[in-house]
């Protein structure tokens, strides 16, 4: 079954604690709500399987739709209903970041800026700094529990926030947390610089390529793991808010940046709850060659935001992108990723 209790604290920074490189650390976060309850937010920096040092990426100027609705939140816990359409996170189908930009560190080593707590403190203490700062941590709540005092910060009654890092593509040893449109992650927003920082985890063990119902890795459904690498054709346009009256004429451009012809037949353009417009029927789009697909009305791009993902055949993710209410603002201009 997917993690349990998934959802997002909204809550302000206290004080932070490191626990070293031994056993299965954890960069440890204080928190406490708009209405004086403490959490913990224990955010791993070492995983139990080889190889050990964790994925990560950060955004230090985070553009999503995701933002919009975040903000919207009340500060404490909230339950979120894993699915689209809501404020949650899923690293595959989100169109959160590109995975390739994902490096690795090492959970502590002696000297400044040269390892993944290093990395979150340089971020969180940035926070802590900041008394209007609030931090949104992605995972799955544990407690509250009356009668336990906290194990790292003290404060009772003890609440914590655990699975702060991609939850699906799983190996089969932790295969029971998978699940789609429920992975963990930190952000931190500074309203008085209008900005959001982002900051998200994944195991090097996971898979990117994850059935879209269960989260397993999809060698796991049907006995195969599709190739990892540079994908040949990207989304590189999107006629958003184009003029005249609804519903427009909107587009979609494909770019091959291969240096083959590829094969475009059965590949679909989808939207965040799942809708597509096929790929039309061409001969194989030429090596450099762009291709503007023309959307159904069962795919309409929203004009307050929204995420765009290409599928192939095999209903595989082969690029996403996503665009604000911002870039999505100007009628009859293309938004260029």
């Amino acid at each position: 079954m997917p993690v349990k209790n998934y959802g997002v604290l909204v809550a302000r920074v206290v004080e932070t604690r490191r626990e070293g490189a031994r056993g299965t650390p954890h960069y440890q976060i204080h928190l406490t709500d708009d209405h004086g309850t403490h959490y913990r937010a224990a955010v791993n920096v070492l995983s139990q399987e080889h190889p050990s040092e964790l994925l990560y990426l950060v955004a230090d100027d985070f553009r999503h739709p995701l933002t919009t609705a975040l903000e919207g939140l009340p500060g404490g816990w909230n339950t979120l209903p894993a699915g689209p359409g809501g404020p949650t996170l899923d690293f595959v189908r989100g169109n959160l970041f590109d995975p390739a930009g994902m490096r690795t560190l090492p959970p502590d080593v002696e000297g400044p800026d040269n390892d993944l707590a290093d990395l979150l403190d340089h971020y969180v203490q940035r926070a802590v700094a900041a008394p209007e700062a609030r931090a949104y941590v992605f995972g799955s709540r544990f407690g509250p529990e009356p009668t336990v005092k906290d194990k790292v910060f003290g404060f009772l009654p003890g609440n914590s926030v655990h699975d702060v890092h991609m939850n699906q593509g799983n190996s089969s040893r932790f295969r029971g947390d998978d699940g789609v449109w429920q992975d963990g992650g930190l952000l931190l927003r500074f309203p008085a610089q209008s900005r959001w920082v982002a900051i998200f985890l994944a195991f090097q063990s996971q898979s990117w390529h994850t059935d879209d119902t269960t989260g397993h890795t999809l060698e796991d459904v049907d006995g195969t793991r599709p190739a990892a690498g540079a994908q040949p054709v990207v989304i590189i346009a999107a006629a958003v808010n184009p003029r005249g009256p609804a519903p427009e004429a909107e587009t979609v451009t494909l770019f091959n940046a291969s240096p083959d012809p590829v094969d475009l037949t059965g590949w679909r353009i989808v939207s965040r709850l799942g809708h597509g417009s096929p790929v039309p029927a061409t001969a194989p789009l030429a090596p450099g060659d762009c291709l503007a697909v023309p959307l159904t009305g069962e795919t309409p791009l929203g004009n307050q935001g929204g995420e765009i993902t290409l599928l192939d055949a095999a209903g595989l993710k082969v690029h996403g992108v996503s665009y604000t209410a911002g870039q999505a603002s100007r009628e009859g201009w293309s938004v260029v990723f």
